[in-house]
């Protein structure tokens, strides 16, 4: 069979978070409105309407253009573009061209198999969004205009993503990006972020880049790479098989498992961009950059990798606490609150037990300062470090305090729950344990030389104890106990 290359490229469509429209006051929080409610004159193109630049939404855009390594370009200009489809009243959308808002940027992602790939971003412009079209089944097709008008970036990569993962990562990334500069909800149901995706394939042995099929609006990271796969493997059986690629925008249906044809591909001429008469150009000094470069916070990458050099945490677990912004103020927070703790050993409770439990209860990362604030889990984890209580009993509290909000130290005094740390209490324990039926088989095998065993008897006395007893305690008196002569 012969070798192809594939070559991809995204268009990210963010929905930009303000109160009002893109061009006009209409307020922009829509999701969840009785359809055709959040509307304006000017977002249904009524004769007579003119437009007015939603200064809000420019600076938001400028700062993602900059959390995106791109430059602020000093002049950009507004366009219109001839849209010849209902969910637009006014037959054009106003959006830019030729002279964006941002240029020239990029991001860097990391595979599965741990490559570290650079993806260009060539553009991020600013527009206004269109009405969401629905189609039924009787033929009819019914339009929603209180999308029409919405803040809206468009952030255009390059060519330079190779396969369907690399695509996925991408809009990951950028999304990630997004959310936790504060510019977009990240919501993907409701359509405040979705993707097309451009994918052309050609033989390895031509340069010749072959046709682009564009699969419009992808509104899941899994669909991404799903409808890529599809249709690459769709361009490359059509090649083989002597035909040629059409140029055309395509669609994907998840049900169906496959890409569909929805119409020719629009070249830019297609389009009759020309400026837009009723908006000036933006043009921006020096210093109104400088305020946007300001308002930039720490970005993902750098927090974790300040995570892996201060604290000491391995790549995944860094980059674990900082897919999300509240989780990384969250864990900094708590480090800073348990002083008897390392770095490491905080990251343990908050992956392992408040991400267990996140899942486990359908929560949102941004819940779990309020489910488990960080004086309770400070308290927990400083009773574990002093050794006034064993981990067992720990985990047992921390779900309890997850839920309920009470503080583990107050629970550990009530409850009497403080480990026992006491020989002759635990040798008692150790005894009575080894006395039982069930333990013969374990101490046998250890008598053998399956040091192994112990493990189980262990478990035994730990159980019997609650999990209060201190484990390496009851670990070294079990193996005095064993070393007596069998009676």
């Amino acid at each position: 069979m012969a070798a192809f290359i594939t070559t991809i490229g995204l268009e990210i469509h963010a929905h930009i978070r303000t109160a009002s429209k893109m061009f006009d006051g209409c307020p922009a929080e829509y999701a969840g409105a009785e359809p055709n409610t959040f509307v304006s004159a000017v977002s249904l193109g009524l004769p007579g309407t003119l437009p007015v630049v939603n200064q809000l939404a420019v600076e938001r855009a400028a700062l993602t253009g900059l959390a995106l390594h791109c430059s602020i370009n000093e002049r950009s200009v507004f366009a219109r573009k001839s849209y010849p489809y209902p969910d637009l009243p006014k037959g054009f959308q106003i959006t830019q061209y030729d002279q964006p808002l941002c240029s020239d940027g990029y991001i860097d992602i990391r595979t599965e198999a741990g490559e570290v790939k650079r993806v260009r971003l060539e553009r991020l412009h600013i527009e206004e969004d269109t009405g969401r079209l629905t189609h039924g089944d009787s033929g009819h097709s019914l339009i929603d205009y209180n999308r029409s008008g919405i803040p809206l970036m468009e952030i255009v990569t390059r060519p330079d993503i190779s396969t369907p993962e690399e695509a996925r990562l991408t809009f990951e990334k950028i999304r990630q990006i997004l959310v936790w500069i504060g510019v977009n909800s990240g919501n993907l149901e409701e359509g405040a972020l979705r993707c097309d995706a451009n994918v052309s394939v050609r033989p390895a042995d031509t340069d010749t880049y072959g046709a682009k099929v564009e699969i419009k609006n992808i509104n899941s990271f899994r669909y991404v790479e799903r409808a890529l796969t599809y249709e690459i493997r769709r361009q490359v059986m059509v090649l083989e098989a002597g035909g040629t690629i059409a140029q055309e925008t395509r669609g994907w249906d998840e049900v169906r498992g496959e890409t569909v044809g929805q119409r020719s591909k629009e070249m830019a001429h297609d389009y009759r961009y020309f400026p837009e008469p009723d908006l000036p150009p933006l043009v921006f000094d020096q210093i109104w950059i400088a305020e946007r470069k300001a308002e930039l916070p720490e970005l993902p990458d750098q927090r974790r990798a300040r995570f892996e050099q201060i604290y000491g945490l391995a790549y995944r677990d860094a980059d674990l606490l900082t897919l999300n912004r509240a989780i990384a103020d969250y864990y900094e927070a708590a480090v800073a609150a348990t002083p008897d703790a390392s770095g490491k050993e905080v990251a343990n409770w908050v992956l392992n037990e408040g991400f267990r439990l996140l899942k486990d209860r359908s929560e949102e990362p941004e819940r779990l300062l309020e489910r488990m604030p960080v004086a309770n889990l400070a308290a927990l984890i400083e009773l574990v470090a002093q050794a006034k209580i064993t981990r067992s009993v720990a985990k047992q509290l921390f779900e309890e305090s997850f839920d309920s909000g009470a503080n583990p130290a107050q629970l550990v005094a009530e409850r009497g729950l403080t480990q026992i740390s006491d020989d002759d209490a635990i040798r008692t324990v150790v005894v009575q344990v080894l006395g039982e039926e069930k333990a013969e088989k374990a101490i046998a095998e250890y008598r053998n030389g399956k040091l192994t065993a112990v493990q189980f008897l262990v478990g035994m006395a730990m159980r019997a104890t609650k999990g209060q007893a201190n484990a390496q305690l009851v670990r070294r008196i079990l193996e005095e106990e064993l070393a007596k002569p069998a009676e």
